[in-house]
């Protein structure tokens, strides 16, 4: 189909918005709610155009509005300006503080809002709540109230047992909004350098991160994988390193939830592996509350990124004062639905999972314990079971752990274990355990494979981000050359 912007004749493909058209004659129009890989939500305006079909014109949003043959299109029209110049006085006004409305504003010759001043950072845009939910598929957090208290939140404002800590919604948020919310744990790359000058020590490893001792080992008692996760829990609680554990056991059937436990009975309890992704972090939270102060936490490298996040945001030591946190992060390719494992492993293999002694992966295998006989498979027959978020993180082995424990890399019945800070040293040193060799190959390869999915997911959100940066600096250049 034919159309005209900006005196451009232009032919199109039907389907396309007005905005993917004039961006690809090279006319720039200004968004900030826009992203290539989201559907179009039209929430700034600042995309605002003056169309003109029959004989009348319009304003329409260019991120959502199709093209049409014959359409004329007029995207610096004096009412489209002043239009754009409105908004972006209201954002000013709104956020004043921050440098992508600034930059705009001074753009369209804004320079003091006529409005009371505020001191937001979050312009409402939705780019975080969407892409959580269209690409990541984890809707942690969403578009909360109404009126002068709308904003983006989790529900009821509490902590975020969904959030994977992915920082999708840091890298598309177009202020600093979203990386200043502490319900949830968006952890950019930044703030994993952060982390680990703070909390880890050790040499830099490019793939098993920061650490100062790599190892297998194997308890004295009955556990899976060697049973390290246990007897490092016994010997913390035991030496006083912590006096309460945040660990994840079953309850009804295979069912899993994350509890407090302050004893050996209770950390015995608690063993073995459960490949669910549990809500842990509104129990730790409610662990604080309750007055617990020294806790070991045990968690995948989703649920260690939010706890490292928690620190680092919350600033735990000043607001529940004698904080003392130890964290064993578990090897994790992916984590399962519930229903849909219980579901596949019943076809697979004629077992009720709620009914299984036990349950493992390894080697590439889901291995399944019932009525003493083993049942297995390969693990990527269960790829459609596998939850939502996983294929956005890049982090096989806790990087943000103190000890990060697995059975990859190890002998049969040994546990891998990376010790990353003084802190886990201490711990595996009051530990008695069989020591062995690791083959660090083995760790490596999974980790490139994890992260290589994950950096194929990411790859559909930095396409607008870095095409936004791109723009950006290409006007600040221009703008200096004028000057």
């Amino acid at each position: 189909m034919k159309l005209e912007i900006d005196g451009k004749g232009v032919e199109a493909e039907k389907g396309k918005t007005i905005l993917e058209v004039a961006k690809g004659i090279g006319i720039d129009i200004p968004t900030l709610c826009y992203h290539p890989a989201l559907e179009p939500f039209g929430a700034c305006r600042l995309c605002s155009v003056e169309i003109e079909k029959r004989g009348r014109k319009k304003i329409v949003t260019a991120c959502n509005y199709p093209v049409e043959d014959g359409l004329t299109v007029n995207t610096k029209s004096p009412e489209v300006i002043e239009i754009r110049k409105m908004l972006l006085e209201l954002l000013l006004a709104r956020c004043p503080a921050e440098g992508r409305i600034q930059g705009l504003a001074q753009e369209y010759g804004v320079v003091k809002p006529r409005f009371k001043l505020e001191d937001e950072r979050c312009i409402l845009c939705g780019l975080c709540t969407r892409v959580c939910e269209e690409l990541v598929g984890v809707s942690a957090i969403n578009v909360i109230s109404r009126g002068v208290e709308r904003a983006v939140g989790t529900p009821y404002k509490e902590l975020s047992d969904d959030c994977i800590g992915c920082g999708s919604c840091a890298l598309v948020c177009p202020t600093e909004a979203i990386k200043r919310e502490k319900n949830i744990y968006p952890t950019t790359e930044e703030d994993i350098r952060e982390i680990e000058d703070k909390y880890l020590e050790g040499a830099r490893d490019e793939e098993l991160g920061v650490y100062c001792l790599l190892t297998a080992g194997k308890a004295s008692m009955d556990g899976q994988d060697g049973g390290m996760v246990t007897s490092l829990l016994i010997s913390g609680i035991k030496n006083k390193f912590f006096d309460a554990a945040l660990v994840v056991q079953r309850r009804e059937g295979y069912k899993a939830e994350a509890i407090v436990v302050e004893d050996v009975d209770g950390i015995s309890h608690a063993s073995g592996t459960k490949y669910l992704r549990v809500p842990m972090m509104s129990k730790l939270e409610s662990a604080l509350r309750a007055g617990k102060r020294r806790i070991a936490v045990v968690g995948t490298p989703c649920e260690v990124r939010a706890v490292r996040k928690l620190q680092q945001q919350w600033d735990l030591e000043q607001e529940f004062p004698g904080t003392e946190i130890t964290i064993l992060g578990l090897f994790c390719f992916e984590s399962f639905d519930y229903e849909g494992l219980k579901e596949e492993t019943k076809r697979k293999f004629g077992i009720d999972l709620d009914k299984a002694e036990k349950t493992q992966i390894t080697r590439g295998k889901y291995i399944v314990t019932a009525d003493g006989k083993d049942y297995s498979c390969d693990v990527s027959e269960f790829e459609n079971v596998v939850r939502e978020g996983c294929s956005f993180c890049d982090d096989f082995v806790s990087r943000l752990a103190d000890i990060s424990i697995g059975s990859v890399g190890s002998p049969d019945g040994y546990s891998t274990m990376i010790v990353r800070s003084e802190r886990g040293k201490k711990l595996l040193d009051a530990t008695e355990f069989m020591q062995g060799e690791v083959d660090k190959l083995e760790i490596t390869k999974l980790i490139r494979f994890k992260k290589k999915r994950a950096d194929r997911n990411f790859a559909k959100v930095l396409e607008g981000v870095e095409a936004q940066e791109n723009k950006l600096l290409t006007k600040k250049y221009l703008r200096q050359g004028s000057h």
